[in-house]
């Protein structure tokens, strides 16, 4: 349980901390102190870093982006660990902060999975494989907006997603993702957790549901809070879609059920 009432987003890949853009104000409304760091040379707009990515980032890896969001909450005046709110490999890097004990409360949506649990449906497959294409190398990933469309907004129309794709994508370091299916994406299923929540969207290619699923269901201990929820019709861009502000309500209704008086 928790009395905190600072929020930390955490976005996913190929993308920045523009996408809590309705978030953060959202849950500032609600009462609640945000923050939404980007991941190391992730700070820009899109448009910018697409023409112009700094070449750091091709070798940042998923520690280094956890170390980031460490420093950043030993950073705070306020030492009560905070609620963490990731989307896509965001959700995994919350997983690693509730582990660190760098968190009190932990929701995960549409989250990539730790090592060890894995997917063999071709959406996911397909959706993943340019990114972490061993052939390519250090060199940075920047997804055609026909990947986009498929992988993370399929429910949405063309026009739609390029839209989103205009103002949201940018170049990613493939160490990130090639280093969480090793010891950088380790999680201690085992160990007691602070409450986890999972949100899944049905028709999401990139992170299936079922991956979700498993990714709950690897939790062991039973007296650890591991919740699961799926919202109908949504894709991975569940966060960013027409609708967003019922997952987000689901969100922190779950956050007040979990906060200590």
């Amino acid at each position: 349980m928790t009395n905190s009432k600072t929020i930390i987003f955490i976005h996913g890949l190929h993308e920045n901390a523009h996408s809590w853009t309705n978030w953060k104000p959202f849950f500032e409304n609600l009462g609640y102190l945000c923050y939404a760091p980007n991941y190391p040379y992730h700070e820009g707009k899109a448009v910018e870093l697409r023409q112009n990515p700094n070449t750091l980032l091709a070798n940042v890896r998923m520690r280094d982006v956890v170390s980031h969001y460490t420093e950043f909450i030993d950073s705070l005046a306020d030492k009560t660990p905070p609620i963490l709110i990731g989307h896509s490999m965001g959700g995994l890097i919350v997983q690693k902060l509730i582990q660190a004990q760098k968190g009190s409360l932990g929701v995960c949506i549409t989250s990539a999975s730790p090592r060890g649990v894995l997917s063999f449906k071709w959406s996911f497959i397909k959706s993943n494989i340019g990114t972490i294409n061993p052939l390519k190398g250090n060199s940075l990933f920047c997804g055609s907006r026909d990947w986009f469309h498929y992988a993370i907004c399929n429910t949405l129309t063309r026009q739609e997603s390029d839209a989103i794709y205009e103002n949201a994508v940018i170049p990613e370091s493939r160490n990130i993702p090639r280093s969480s299916r090793g010891i950088d994406g380790k999680i201690d299923f085992k160990m007691p957790h602070a409450p986890l929540l999972f949100v899944s969207a049905e028709k999401d290619h990139i992170i299936p549901i079922s991956l979700n699923i498993k990714n709950v269901k690897s939790y062991k201990d039973k007296n650890s809070i591991t919740e699961f929820k799926e919202f109908k019709g949504r894709s991975h861009s569940i966060c960013v879609q027409s609708g967003w502000e019922e997952v987000a309500q689901f969100i922190e209704d779950w956050i007040l059920k979990n906060i200590n008086g």
